[in-house]
């Protein structure tokens, strides 16, 4: 056991000399660095700006869009799509989007999504505009219905055509 110590002590001593052996690391001369003031920085991060959108599709994502309002989000710019003209009439929306109007002549898309699908493929002009210039656009929608499950893949092609992150 004393032999055991020993050894352990000596060791600890061979790493202590090892240590104080270490080479020093040298310090590079001062140099003069720009630094950027407040001020600047305020003024570079007020240029910036993203637009995020979302986008509810149908029934469901225009009931989320309308939660939404109730909730009082901001940040965002919230669009309900819909082919139902009464769903979108009532509505707390700030931008509505009645796609598919020759189509299902503002009666909804009757549970199919063919038809949802048709009703945006029919308004991709309206659904394009609405997305231009976003940097970001959330797409929501229920599935199972026509409305939200036709037209959703349609409009996040559209966002991503447009060049925005697409969610």
């Amino acid at each position: 056991m004393k032999k055991i110590i020993e050894e352990a002590i000596s060791r600890n001593n061979n790493e202590e000399k090892t240590k104080k052996a270490a080479p020093k690391v040298k310090s590079s001369p001062q140099r003069t660095i720009r630094g950027t003031d407040r001020k600047e920085l305020e003024e570079l991060l007020s240029s910036l700006t993203t637009t995020i959108r979302v986008v509810g599709c149908g029934g469901a994502g225009t009931n989320t869009i309308d939660r939404c309002v109730e909730e009082g989000i901001t940040g965002a710019d919230l669009i309900a799509l819909n082919t139902d003209a009464q769903h979108l009439l009532i509505s707390n929306a700030p931008t509505k989007i009645l796609i598919g109007r020759h189509i299902t002549r503002g009666l909804g898309a009757g549970s199919l999504p063919q038809v949802g699908e048709e009703a945006a493929l029919d308004s991709e002009a309206d659904i394009r505009n609405a997305v231009e210039g976003s940097d970001m656009v959330f797409v929501t929608c229920g599935l199972g219905g026509g409305t939200g499950t036709g037209s959703a893949p349609i409009v996040a092609r559209l966002a991503k055509e447009a060049g925005a992150l697409t969610i």
